[in-house]
């Protein structure tokens, strides 16, 4: 898997998470990705605790897509 994802975590910041073949980097950035993950950052926090399912916040709007939908689809291999 080698995708590139920027999270837009309102209350928290933008951070660019680079996947390489089982290499994760993150830094504190945005930029070009091939998906953009917009969210506050108590969504954020839910999704990550496993108190809300990522689909769930997805359909019901507290999390927002931009760009490639099946690469931000693949996050979940990594969880």
């Amino acid at each position: 898997m080698t995708n590139s994802y920027v999270f837009e975590i309102d209350g928290a910041g933008t951070w660019r998470v680079g996947v390489d073949d089982g290499t994760v980097k993150v830094a504190e950035a945005g930029g070009d990705a091939d998906a953009t993950i917009a969210a506050s950052e108590e969504t954020f926090q839910q999704i990550a605790s496993g108190d809300l399912n990522a689909t769930t916040a997805y359909m019901t709007g507290k999390l927002k897509v931009r760009g490639d939908m099946g690469a931000a689809m693949k996050l979940s291999r990594l969880f």
